[in-house]
């Protein structure tokens, strides 16, 4: 295990993030950006500690999740502002330029930094998400598809997220996340409940409570598209295409790559809307052959 320096930054009044580096400390930085409602403890320690070979690799929690400020229901906030707090954990560690490596809601935060923020990110690897672009789709055989056409998320996937979420104590709430990532993980693997029971069992104990936040779902989310910024894109982009996603299937990962001026596909077998050990090396290999790439 390598060594690991937890510290908090400030991102905005009131509101304080925690952040996590392992690595050497004058590698180039590369930041994760985790998904809604997610610990940046859901990425795992095996994926974190092979980029920590060859990279300063910072964790964080969003805004009201982890060791974070939980502040939304009264200080409201924008999906806009959670891509700013990306760019404060690099101003509060010092840090210039970062490649970052963004899953789901991380993919569009990535997204919104390349496009805002582009002097800040040496490369960029996005997964599980959608492009933030009303570039249509275009097919092998020349035909286009409009955005707002592409498919949608799994129907198992909205009604799990349409339950309500009762408290029956820690237990139950562990088999509700377990079953949560059974059906995030597109059924392609072998499913390996004990895996993400203990996965879920240590993002609780590091964040004190077992209840779950709201907020990233009611955030507002206007004022998102950056068509023409990601079609002038001059870093590095790498997507990644799932063929089990069931969040943002097939071809949302072709879709963002064609409208993300430059951006290499690459494709992991079998891997989903989530990470369990069978893709960890393939996706970190991914990356560290894009970072190479980038030359920095």
């Amino acid at each position: 295990m390598q060594q690991v320096h937890q510290q908090f930054v400030d991102a905005a009044p009131g509101v304080r993030l925690w952040t996590e580096q392992r690595g050497p400390a004058d590698a180039p930085a590369l930041l994760l950006v985790m998904g809604a409602q997610a610990s940046g403890l859901g990425w795992p320690e095996p994926f974190v500690d092979a980029l920590a070979v060859h990279h300063r690799v910072i964790r964080y929690d969003h805004r009201d999740t982890g060791r974070s400020t939980w502040s939304f229901d009264r200080q409201p906030y924008r999906i806009a502002d959670l891509a700013q707090d990306a760019v404060a954990v690099l101003d509060g560690l010092g840090i210039e330029r970062a490649h970052l490596v963004g899953l789901s809601l991380g993919g569009l935060l990535t997204q919104l930094v390349l496009a805002d923020h582009p002097g800040r990110v040496l490369s960029a690897t996005v997964l599980g998400t959608c492009a933030l672009s009303t570039t249509p789709y275009t097919r092998p055989d020349g035909t286009q598809v409009p955005v707002d056409e592409l498919p949608g998320i799994a129907p198992e996937v909205l009604e799990m997220w349409g339950r309500p979420v009762e408290d029956h104590g820690l237990e139950a709430e562990l088999d509700r996340r377990v079953a949560h990532w059974r059906v995030l993980s597109g059924g392609q693997l072998p499913f390996d409940a004990g895996y993400f029971r203990e996965l879920e069992r240590k993002i609780i104990e590091h964040t004190g409570r077992y209840d779950v936040s709201t907020a990233h779902g009611r955030a507002d989310d206007s004022g998102l598209l950056r068509t023409e910024a990601l079609a002038a894109n001059e870093i590095p982009v790498l997507v990644v295409s799932a063929p089990a996603e069931p969040v943002f299937p097939p071809p949302h990962p072709q879709h963002l790559a064609q409208v993300v001026r430059g951006a290499d596909l690459v494709e992991i077998p079998g891997m989903g809307h989530a990470l369990p050990p069978d893709v960890q090396g393939p996706l970190a290999e991914a990356v560290l052959a894009l970072t190479a790439k980038a030359g920095r």
